[in-house]
């Protein structure tokens, strides 16, 4: 103890020994000492000594200070010694070493000493098990020590933390931690942690970072907040930028609706704070973020249409149409709201409708617009409000209309500015800045868009008094062509560009407009002359835009002018220029520096105002029309005519191959419906069977029934018979023999009505055996099933009928005897013979009852055939109905056979007349591939067999 006192107050006499010396001693003493005390005392002491002699500490001491996390983690005092000391041996602080003259050489050592510490993996995992320490000297040295390691040595790092168990979620803890600089510090830990590293981002905001970020920036004041709101800002945007993943994760859990009032400023905008100034300024950048072009469209439009229906984007506007807001968050704003509304049909909509507080209210388009033409604007704001134009007018027919519409003449208001009126003035302004802006903001009208090509050809400008006015394509290509106007005007690289890059916009792709601009005798030379000249280096990007502009003319010429038609001009080129040195002029577009700068993003980022000469759209034209318009310039009349013939003998086949595939597309859903018809009807038929079935089996119950009551008939006539013979026999009285003939006469009259109405039923079932039922394809076995039932059930009718014919007969001999017997003469008989015919006439009434009865049954089965009957014909004509369009159907299958071979033929020859022509271009030296035709050829076999399977199919069915 005296000794360390020693060296710390440097009281011991005898010489000082070094820093090397006494930080080995205080080592050896820490890896010796059996008290904790004294290891306390020794840990402190290199504590002391570890800023000042950092590298012997680092080299000496390190190995020890992690035996001492090791074993010794109970106390929590020597605990907080050891990381500090290892934190001030490992961190780069610049501030904490004023003497150092070298801090490159600091930081290496650092770096040095971090790679040492994170060499063994166990040693951070030890570390974040210590994190896990609530007391406050533990936990807030290994805070910063860890934060250390990251900022040296980030990516391994953060590989030993993500496959830790747990590792992450112990530093997620730090956020709820009741203590604010622990939990300020462990958003600089998270920061570190999240830079670059994906994965990490994705398990922390599924730890509720989002949720505990967004309620630390709430409660600390959100834009008016401190240091913290800005640590949290920072933190977000390292787990949302370039992570669609926590993008979508943002979105779905509603955060985007906490951001709203962030940017809910009041009217009193004086006397901004820099801090201020920083949050808003990241939380602007969190909402591009969101909504940056660079996003997939899917995500990009889903955000975009969250911020407008939470008010976002209507919060943003208020900013933008505010009093007093700094310029730089101004200019912020304008490119944030740009992105919001990029591509979104709503967002779009509602930016045009938003009005400026002034008097009169101005459209918000046309204020911003006054500031991109001012020259007296900051560059970077005019940018913004360009970029803002732009974006306003991306897939926007609509808007470009409007934008259009104000240059016409028939809606023209002399009494308002309009956005018209304004890209005009800067169009043709001293002020090169402007002309480049108000050229790339009047392209961006015309982008994709032919009709609002064609309708600004309609409009004319007053050049000055007493002379005609000119369109504006005209004037364009007069402030070009003239050299002493462009020098009153500021002959600027700049003016000459943006004009050049508005004529190749406008003409592209729209005959009509380029047919306008050869129509001025001046334009042509004009354009040869600068492409010919050996100009300086800054001119020769106007001369690579010249070639471009003429390469565009000839292009799109449709030849409606003689002068200038496409081999007059291309002839015109190999004299004046050579064909050679126009695709060289021509290439000094895509190999300037600047334009692969602009190529790279939406947003134009320019450092200098000189700098601005490539729009990013105008990049994408180029590099489309460069190849085309080359190869156009290059091929001579000759390989045109022969390419011309080639391409209209290929559209020649192709309209044919495309209208017998249409042809086989008709045939093939007719055959398909016709398929479908024909299911539906054995559907159809197999159900009339059924039901058929049913009917047949419900008549043989009939049947039965029938029979059984004719039994019991059978035997009550008999019994009345014996019991007339008796009544006879026992003096039975004439009226009561005339009452029982009568009856009898009654039943022979119903006999003969049901013979009649069986002879009608036999006639109806002889007819439909003569006409017999038609034969059908997959129907023949159940037609004749069910002609053999109809016979059955004919000869069981027949056998009845005869037994109703014989029951007749026994009747009528009944009736006989009854006369006969009715001429005897009666004597008076005892009183018994009066008691059995009263039993008689009992039982005849029964017989009587019994027999009306079979009548009404008789009768209900003769209505049931009759509906089985009207059943059976109904099956027997839908089956017809089925076979004639089955028949219909096969015919119509063998005229598309014919077709279908016919187009084969056709097919064939047209194959042959190709082979032969790209034999002849072969010859001439042209390169053709022939993947196309491999694909084609593979089609039409694909077709082929498709119709042999077809085909199979029919013959099968």
């Amino acid at each position: 103890m005296n000794y360390i006192f020693g060296v710390i107050g440097g009281q011991s006499a005898g010489p000082q020994p070094t820093g090397a010396e006494t930080v080995q001693k205080l080592c050896d003493r820490v890896a010796s000492s059996t008290l904790l005390e004294d290891r306390r005392d020794a840990v402190r002491a290199l504590k002391s000594l570890s800023k000042k002699y950092r590298f012997e500490v680092g080299t000496k001491a390190m190995e020890h200070l992690l035996h001492i996390l090791r074993t010794d983690s109970s106390d929590t005092e020597i605990l907080g010694y050891a990381l500090d000391t290892l934190y001030n041996i490992v961190c780069n602080d610049e501030e904490e070493e004023p003497e150092e003259n070298h801090p490159k050489q600091e930081d290496d050592m650092g770096v040095q000493f971090t790679d040492k510490f994170i060499q063994e993996p166990d040693n951070v995992t030890l570390l974040l098990t210590l994190l896990e320490e609530f007391d406050f000297h533990v936990r807030w040295p290994g805070v910063k020590l860890l934060t250390a390691l990251l900022k040296n040595q980030c990516a391994q790092a953060q590989g030993i933390i993500l496959v830790s168990p747990m590792g992450v979620s112990r530093l997620m803890d730090l956020l709820a931690d009741s203590r604010e600089v622990i939990r300020n510090d462990g958003l600089l830990l998270l920061q570190q942690l999240t830079k670059g590293n994906a994965a990490i981002q994705k398990i922390v905001a599924f730890e509720n970072a989002f949720e505990r970020l967004l309620d630390i920036i709430t409660e600390e004041g959100s834009s008016d907040g401190g240091i913290v709101v800005e640590d949290c800002l920072l933190l977000l945007l390292n787990l949302l930028k370039n992570n669609s993943s926590n993008q979508n994760f943002f979105k779905e859990g509603s955060y985007i609706q906490r951001m709203k009032p962030w940017f809910e400023v009041g009217d009193d905008n004086s006397g901004w704070s820099a801090q201020k100034v920083t949050n808003l300024h990241l939380m602007l950048q969190l909402v591009r973020v969101m909504v940056s072009p660079v996003n997939s469209p899917g995500g990009t439009s889903s955000c975009q249409k969250a911020m407008f229906q939470c008010g976002l984007l209507q919060q943003l506007c208020t900013i933008l149409m505010a009093t007093g807001v700094p310029a730089d968050i101004l200019t912020e704003t304008i490119n944030t709201v740009s992105e919001v509304i990029r591509g979104s049909d709503v967002n779009q909509d509602y930016f045009a409708s938003v009005n400026a507080p002034s008097n009169p209210p101005r459209p918000a388009i046309v204020v911003l617009l006054m500031s991109m033409v001012n020259e007296r604007q900051p560059f970077v704001l005019r940018c913004a409000v360009l970029y803002c134009f732009q974006c306003f007018l991306y897939k926007n027919h609509k808007g470009q209309g409007e934008i259009v519409s104000t240059l016409l003449p028939s809606t023209i208001d002399a009494n308002s500015i309009s956005a018209g009126q304004l890209l005009c003035g800067g169009l043709f302004s001293s002020d090169s800045l402007s002309n480049w802006c108000a050229a790339v903001a009047l392209a961006h009208a015309l982008q994709d868009n032919l009709t609002q090509k064609e309708q600004l050809l309609r409009v004319q400008l007053a050049t000055s008094l007493g002379k005609p006015p000119v369109s504006l394509l005209q004037q364009c290509t007069n402030i070009l062509s003239q050299g002493d106007k462009l020098n009153r005007r500021g002959s600027r690289v700049q003016t000459k560009v943006g004009l050049l890059m508005l004529l190749c916009t406008w003409i592209c792709n729209c005959p009509i407009a380029v047919m306008h601009f050869l129509h001025n005798q001046d334009n042509v030379p004009f354009l040869t002359g600068q492409i010919s000249e050996n100009l300086g280096e800054d001119e020769r990007l106007v001369q690579g835009l010249c070639a471009l502009l003429l390469g565009i003319c000839i292009y799109y010429n449709d030849n409606s002018l003689e002068n200038y038609t496409k081999e007059k001009l291309k002839q015109l080129i190999e004299k004046r220029i050579g064909k050679e040195n126009f695709v060289e002029k021509l290439g000094f577009v895509t190999k300037h520096e600047l334009y692969s700068r602009a190529a790279q993003k939406p947003q134009p980022a320019f450092s200098a105002p000189e700098h601005m000469l490539f729009d990013h759209e105008f990049t994408k034209l180029v590099k489309e029309l460069e190849g085309v318009i080359t190869k156009a310039v290059l091929k001579s009349s000759e390989e045109e005519k022969k390419e011309e013939e080639v391409k209209k003998t290929i559209e020649q086949h192709d309209s044919i191959v495309t209208q017998y595939k249409e042809l086989i597309r008709e045939q093939d859903s007719q055959l398909k419906e016709m398929k479908e018809q024909m299911a539906s009807l054995t559907l159809q038929n197999e159900t009339l069977q059924n039901t058929t079935t049913q009917q047949l089996s419900q008549i043989q119950q009939h049947k039965d029934q029938y029979n059984i009551l004719k039994l019991k008939l059978g035997k009550d006539n008999q019994q009345t018979a014996s019991q007339v013979d008796g009544a006879h026999v026992n003096g039975l009285q004439l009226e009561e023999l005339s009452q029982l003939r009568e009856q009898l006469e009654d039943l022979h009259r119903e006999n003969q009505s049901l013979q009649t109405q069986l002879a009608e039923k036999d006639n109806v079932i002889t007819s439909l055996k003569a006409e017999g039922v038609p034969s059908a394809e997959g129907s023949t076995s159940e037609n004749t099933e069910i002609l053999r039932q109809v016979e059955k059930l004919k000869a069981q009718l027949q056998s009845q009928t005869a037994e109703i014919t014989q029951l007749q007969t026994e009747r009528q001999e009944l009736i006989g005897r009854c006369e006969t017997r009715a001429t005897v003469p009666v004597t008076g008989e005892d009183s018994g013979y009066s008691e059995k015919i009263a039993e008689l006439e009992s039982r005849l009434s029964t017989q009587n009852t019994e027999t009306q009865k079979l009548k009404e049954e008789v009768k209900a089965l003769l209505e049931g055939k009759e509906s089985m009957e009207k059943e059976l014909a109904s099956a027997t004509s839908t089956v017809a109905i089925l076979q004639a369009e089955k028949s219909k159907l096969q015919k119509e299958v063998q005229d598309s056979k014919k077709e279908q071979d016919e187009l084969l033929m056709l097919l064939a020859d047209q194959d042959q007349k190709i082979l032969s022509l790209k034999k002849k271009l072969e010859e001439l030296g042209e390169t053709i591939d022939d993947e196309d035709d491999l694909d084609t050829k593979d089609q039409f076999d694909d077709e082929d067999d498709d119709d042999e399977e077809e085909d199979e199919e029919d013959d099968d069915e």
